[in-house]
């Protein structure tokens, strides 16, 4: 949720290869670069707001739980989390397409 603040409300100004949301699409130009932060922040900002609860809830629900019962469900945790990270990038990518040419060129709406 914190980076997706970041992306969403301060993106990296410019388009570098160190941090950021860096595909091939993305980083066609500024203007794509922009979309491309602002739509992948606002998706995590959202995922972050379900899966946040739910990941809480579960490490409450572990507390005094043996180490493997914790380290098994942690780790369908983590994997959930990973998953759901994971998904941003189809769907940023359907954003930015969406919004461009394949050529960064904004599409006329």
């Amino acid at each position: 949720m914190v980076f997706g603040c970041v992306f969403y409300y301060k993106p990296p100004k410019k388009i570098n290869s160190i941090y950021g949301y860096r595909t091939k699409r993305s980083m066609k130009n500024s203007q794509t670069w922009e979309v491309a932060h602002k739509y992948c922040g606002w998706l995590w900002m959202r995922f972050g707001s379900v899966i946040a609860p739910v990941s809480l809830t579960c490490m409450y629900v572990l507390r005094g739980k043996d180490i493997d019962t914790i380290g098994i469900w942690g780790g369908i945790l983590v994997m959930m989390q990973c998953l759901v990270l994971v998904l941003t990038i189809p769907l940023t990518e359907r954003a930015i397409r969406k919004n461009f040419d394949e050529y960064g060129m904004k599409k006329e709406q």
